[in-house]
């Protein structure tokens, strides 16, 4: 019996927010190369889908968020496929992704699902999520991201005692050390989700963007380069409609339009 594509990923888009969701939970979510495959190309149409906004990545059932890369298929993977690198190329255009994208991890995030989680700008938990790299044990390491995004976001001594131990690291713990940045019960996690999109939505689009990018990009070069790259970026919002919508609103102790706005940007 093989399995449909369109099967293993749903995506459902409503009022500016795309739900993304792997959907095998008869093996955890356990990513794979279809789920790539599905992956790739849903990101590209929702890249060019400008109703959409803000991406939420998540988990079908209440177990897991991704509990990790298909072992049937890691077992033959040859040194040519580690060098073709996959799952690392599709997380880099999650990491890429020109909108905002919010992880909302329901369960295990093991492995390959911790990686998509850490590609993602914003992780939210449930009070049952679980976080590991578990890979060592099987003899790998952490090969899609995790052993770069971990370390910059909890600090390269505790990202290098998780990723050499294995160990799980639960929803509290993992809010302390700044890998997620809420946790909520697991039947508030999507609506937690859904209201940060909703909260980077009612700011300007190209300030979301702009910010995104300089975030992200600034964070790997030095110092004096990360400031010209917030210098530069201003300077293009500072000759935006959006920013003169957002300004006079505020003068006018009115709501901004900022997406007529950006319409007015788009048509210059």
């Amino acid at each position: 019996m093989t399995t449909d594509p369109s099967d293993v990923l749903t995506v459902e888009v409503a009022d500016g927010i795309a739900l993304v969701t792997v959907n095998r939970p008869e093996v955890r979510n356990a990513i794979n190369a279809t789920v790539l495959q599905v992956l790739t190309r849903t990101l590209e149409e929702l890249a060019a889908d400008d109703t959409v906004q803000v991406l939420i990545f998540t988990g079908a059932g209440d177990k897991a968020f991704v509990a990790g890369a298909d072992i049937n298929e890691l077992a033959v993977r040859t040194p040519r496929d580690g060098l073709k690198a996959t799952m690392q190329s599709v997380y880099e255009k999650v990491e890429r992704f020109p909108k905002p994208t919010i992880a909302a991890v329901n369960g295990y995030a093991f492995g390959g699902g911790h990686e998509l989680a850490l590609a993602c700008d914003i992780r939210i938990a449930s009070t049952n999520a679980q976080f590991a790299l578990p890979e060592t044990g099987l003899g790998i390491m952490p090969a899609a991201g995790g052993t770069q995004r971990l370390a910059k976001l909890v600090g390269l001594g505790r990202a290098t005692e998780i990723i050499l131990t294995g160990r799980r690291v639960k929803a509290d713990d993992a809010l302390a050390m700044g890998l997620v940045t809420t946790v909520v019960e697991p039947g508030e996690l999507l609506d937690t989700a859904r209201e940060t999109a909703n909260a980077i939505m009612s700011k300007g689009p190209l300030a979301i963007q702009l910010a995104k990018t300089v975030v992200r990009h600034g964070f790997d070069v030095d110092h004096q380069t990360g400031i010209l790259l917030e210098r530069l970026a201003q300077s293009v919002l500072y000759s935006s409609a959006e920013k003169a919508e957002g300004t006079n609103a505020f003068l006018e102790k009115r709501s901004p339009d900022f997406q007529g706005a950006a319409q007015k940007d788009v048509n210059k």
